[in-house]
C-alpha cells in the first residue's frame, strides 16, 4: 500500500471532539517545558543589576555570566535528541524537570560567582532540552489539522513562563522595597527571584506522569498495541488503527537512528533541509528578541526610567508577547506558517527601525528627550507584537514539521543548537554593543529582520495540512 493511500485509509482529519479536550491536555503538559524555557530565560533579567553589584563586575564579564546559560542549551539542545530517541520522549521531559529544579535551588544559594555560572549552565542545558523535545513530542501526538495550533503551545508557553517571571520579579521587587538586593525571607531579593522557579519545575516533573509516550517511538520499539491505544486516545476512535499504525510504520521503515551523519549531503555540508532550518533558527535570533527579555530593565534604566518603572515595562512588553502569540496561534493553521513569517518581518522592520531612530538622539539630563522616550517605547512593544505573532510561533511549528522522519529528532537538534548559540551571541555581544553605540545595534537586528524576508520567500516551503511523513 502507498504512503498516499494509507494517509487516506488512515483518515489525517481533526480529531473527534470526545478526544480533543484530552489532547489539548497532553499538548499543554509538554509545553510546561516551554514554560520553564521561558521562565528561566527570562527571570535572570530581574538579577542583573544586583549580580553586576554584588559581585563588583564590569559589562563584559556581566554579559558572559548571563549568555553562559546558552552554551548548556546548546549542549542541551544538541543532546535531546539522542536522548529521546534512546530511552523516549517523557523520560526525556522528566530528566529536564530534575534539571530545571536543581538549577533553581543552586542559583538561589551561591556561594561565588562561578557557582552562579555553574548552575546557569545546568539550567540551559534542561531549557535546551525542553526547546526540542517539547515541539517534537507534540508533533507526534497531535493529529495533523490540529498540529499547528497545538504545536504552538509551546510558544504560547514560553512567552506566558517569559510573563510570569517579569511578573514575579516586579511582585518581589516592590516587596523589598525597590531594591533587587533587599533582604527577602533571609536572601537578597534576586536570590529569591531565581529560586521561585522550584515550583513549575516540580510540576513539570509531575505532569510528565500523566501524559503517554509518543506513538511513533512507541512504534519504532516495537510497542504496537500501546501505540493503538495512545492513537486512538488523540485521533479519535473513527479512524483505522490499523493503517494508521501502518502509515507510521512505513515512514519509518527505511529510519534508522537519526544521527549528525545522517544530516549531512549536498554542495555545503549540510542537506539544504537542515541549513533551512538552521537559518529559522538564526533568523529568529538575529533581530534581538532576547535582548527585550535579558536587558529590558537595564536598557530602560540606561535611558533614564526608574528601576520599578523599567521592572513593570518589561511585564509589559511579555504581555503584548502573550497577545502576539495568541494571534499567532488563532491564524498558524489558517493563513499558513509563510505568510504569518512575512508579515511579522515587515513589522520587526518598522518596530526596530523606530528603535534606533529614538536610541539615536543624546540624553538629557540622563533621559531620552520625551518625544523619542515614547517611541522608543512604543516601537519596542510593536518589534514584539510583531515577533511573537510571527517567528516567535512559526520557527517553532516549522522545526517540529519540516523535517524528514528518518532525520527528524537530529535536524531538529542541530537547528535548536544553532539557535542556542546565536542566542548566545547576541546576548553575550549586547551590553558591550550598547556602550559602543546603542543606536546602531538596533540597525543591525533591524538589518537582520530586513534579510530574513527574502530568506523565507526563497527557501522555506509551507507545511500547513501536511502529514509528518509527506515531509519525506
Amino acid at each position: 500500500m502507498t504512503s498516499t493511500a494509507q494517509a487516506s485509509k488512515s483518515g489525517a482529519v481533526p480529531a473527534h471532539p470526545d478526544h480533543l479536550g484530552h489532547v489539548i491536555f497532553i499538548a499543554a503538559a509538554a509545553a510546561m517545558g516551554g514554560f520553564l524555557f521561558g521562565y528561566d530565560s527570562s527571570v535572570i533579567n530581574g538579577a542583573v543589576e544586583a549580580i553586576r553589584d554584588r559581585y563588583d563586575i564590569g559589562p563584559a564579564a556581566l554579559a558572559q555570566v548571563i549568555a553562559i546559560a546558552l552554551i548548556g542549551c546548546a549542549i542541551g539542545a544538541a543532546t535531546a535528541g539522542r536522548i529521546a530517541d534512546r530511552i523516549g520522549r517523557i523520560r526525556c521531559m522528566q530528566i529536564s524537570a530534575v534539571l530545571f529544579t536543581v538549577s533553581a535551588v543552586g542559583s538561589a544559594l551561591p556561594f561565588a560567582l562561578y557557582d552562579l555560572a555553574f548552575w546557569r549552565i545546568v539550567g540551559g542545558f534542561a531549557i535546551g532540552m525542553a526547546s526540542v523535545i517539547g515541539p517534537a513530542y507534540i508533533a507526534e501526538v497531535a493529529p495533523p489539522a490540529y498540529r499547528g495550533r497545538l504545536g504552538s503551545f509551546q510558544q504560547a508557553a514560553i512567552v506566558i513562563g517569559i510573563a510570569v517571571s517579569q511578573l514575579v520579579n516586579w511582585g518581589l521587587l516592590n516587596a523589598a522595597g525597590g531594591d533587587q538586593r533587599g533582604k527577602l525571607m533571609g536572601l537578597e531579593a534576586w536570590q529569591v527571584m531565581l529560586g521561585v522557579m522550584v515550583v513549575p519545575a516540580v510540576l513539570y516533573g509531575l505532569l510528565s506522569f500523566a501524559i503517554p509516550e509518543s506513538p511513533r517511538f512507541l512504534i519504532s520499539v516495537g510497542k504496537h498495541e500501546r501505540a493503538r491505544t495512545i492513537l486512538a486516545e488523540v485521533e479519535g476512535d473513527k479512524i483505522d488503527l490499523d493503517a494508521r499504525v501502518a502509515e507510521i510504520e512505513h515512514g519509518m521503515r527505511s529510519e534508522h537512528k537519526s544521527t549528525f551523519k545522517d544530516l549531512l549531503g549536498g554542495s555545503f555540508f549540510f542537506k539544504p533541509i537542515v541549513w533551512v532550518g538552521i537559518g529559522l533558527s538564526v533568523f529568529q535570533q538575529f533581530v534581538g528578541i532576547n535582548v527585550a527579555f535579558y536587558y529590558s530593565s537595564t536598557l530602560w534604566q540606561s535611558v533614564g526610567v526608574d528601576p520599578t518603572d523599567s521592572f513593570f515595562y518589561s511585564f509589559t512588553t511579555s504581555i503584548i508577547n502573550i497577545l502576539g502569540t495568541v494571534i499567532a496561534m488563532i491564524f498558524v493553521d489558517r493563513i499558513g506558517r509563510r505568510p504569518l513569517a512575512l508579515i511579522g518581518s515587515v513589522g520587526m522592520v518598522i518596530g526596530l527601525a523606530l528603535e534606533a531612530w529614538a536610541f539615536s538622539h543624546h540624553l538629557v539630563d540622563g533621559k531620552l528627550p520625551a518625544t523619542q522616550g515614547w517611541i522608543a517605547l512604543i516601537a519596542a512593544h510593536v518589534f514584539v507584537l510583531f515577533f511573537a505573532l510571527s517567528w516567535g510561533v512559526v520557527v517553532w511549528v516549522f522545526l517540529g514539521e519540516m523535517f524528514p522522519n528518518r532525520i527528524r529528532a537530529a535536524a531538529l537538534g542541530v537547528a535548536a543548537s544553532a539557535q542556542w548559540i546565536a542566542n548566545w551571541a547576541i546576548t553575550a555581544s549586547f551590553p558591550s554593543l550598547a556602550d559602543w553605540n546603542l543606536s546602531a545595534t538596533y540597525v543591525i537586528y533591524t538589518v537582520f529582520a530586513a534579510l530574513s524576508i527574502p530568506f523565507v520567500l526563497k527557501y522555506v516551503k509551507e507545511t500547513k495540512g501536511k502529514t509528518l511523513e509527506e515531509m519525506g
